[in-house]
């Protein structure tokens, strides 16, 4: 019986992107006639983010304008052009679900399902209970080290080792004013140590970029040998041979579930409904994983020398508390480094 079920389930794969296809078709048909989309994102690095509007492109013959900041910078740009009646951005996708919670309450999305939202791994779906935005992007905030300067056994084991004096002047992380990321982790820290964890951290002088990413390039460059980072751009880089690893952290490390959403107004609504179709896709997934992100798809493995998310003990802010305490992180964070 088990292989027949077995047999049952890859069968149903099988057939299943061709039934998505026809229930589509329209929808693509209809999106083909608008041309093009504006997508702006903070998920992924830049490089990923264009593969994947590239590879949209490929499939369907639209182009996608990609415009990849940070979650911050990206959401200040919308309500800029929200403020002057300009609706420039068709799809949005940032890494601080409280931008979502706010424009959803303000009325700025528009509502749309996905039929490809359902087909992601359970603990993703429903990030919405409403339907306005959608998982489309999932990573960890780990650890990270270079390998060149700091041996595994060396490396910070637990979030508290980052306060240890030895690291002084050797730590590098993201800014919260700027990354959805980093904000998340920030206000995870505060939940777990109190903002102490902070002030002592401010001790060790640690280089402070924007982007989570910038701790990638900290760490090449050897300005600084340990960091919180992001699990997939520092694993990606290792991959092409830098020094680079991650460290799970036994105290947890931080979920960051990055959902994505349509703009109300947009001009090209059709576009938008396919490429939130695709960003959930079997495709977008592959792309994913070979840029080290969560893959959210299960016919998709994870990438190589990443653990799976099931292996992994993961912590996370609730959404609400994202929602209202980002905005204080990024003050105190100001106030207690400065920048």
């Amino acid at each position: 019986m088990k292989g027949l079920a077995r047999l049952a389930v890859v069968a149903a794969l099988a057939f299943a992107p061709v039934a998505a296809r026809a229930d589509t078709k329209a929808l693509e048909e209809a999106a083909k006639k608008e041309g093009e989309l504006t997508w702006y994102t903070s998920h992924y690095t830049s490089e990923a983010a264009e593969e994947l509007g590239a590879e949209f492109t490929k499939l369907y013959g639209i182009k996608v304008n990609v415009v990849r900041t940070t979650a911050q910078v990206a959401y200040q740009r919308l309500l800029q052009d929200l403020k002057n009646n300009q609706i420039v951005c068709d799809v949005f996708s940032s890494t601080d679900v409280g931008h979502d919670v706010r424009l959803k309450a303000e009325g700025k999305f528009e509502k749309y399902i996905p039929e490809t939202a359902s087909k992601i791994l359970p603990e993703f779906q429903n990030f919405d209970s409403d339907g306005y935005y959608h998982t489309t992007s999932a990573g960890l905030v780990v650890l990270t080290f270079n390998t060149s300067k700091v041996k595994p056994e060396e490396a910070p084991k637990k979030w508290t080792d980052l306060l240890d004096i030895k690291w002084k002047g050797k730590v590098s992380t993201g800014h919260p004013g700027f990354s959805g990321y980093v904000g998340t982790w920030v206000l995870m820290m505060k939940n777990l140590y109190g903002w102490e964890y902070f002030e002592n951290m401010e001790k060790n002088k640690p280089q402070i970029g924007r982007s989570i990413n910038d701790t990638v390039t900290a760490l090449n460059a050897g300005e600084r040998q340990v960091a919180a980072g992001a699990d997939g751009s520092t694993l990606f880089s290792a991959a092409r041979g830098n020094p680079l690893a991650v460290s799970y952290p036994s105290d947890g490390s931080v979920l960051i579930i990055a959902p994505s959403a349509i703009i109300k107004g947009t001009k090209h609504p059709n576009a938008a409904k396919l490429f939130m179709e695709y960003l959930n896709s079997i495709e977008a997934a592959t792309i994913n994983a070979k840029h080290f992100a969560i893959p959210l798809r299960p016919e998709v493995p994870p990438p190589p020398g990443a653990k799976p998310i099931s292996e992994v003990k993961t912590i996370r802010p609730s959404v609400a508390e994202i929602d209202k305490g980002i905005p204080d992180v990024i003050e105190q964070w100001r106030d207690t480094f400065g920048n």
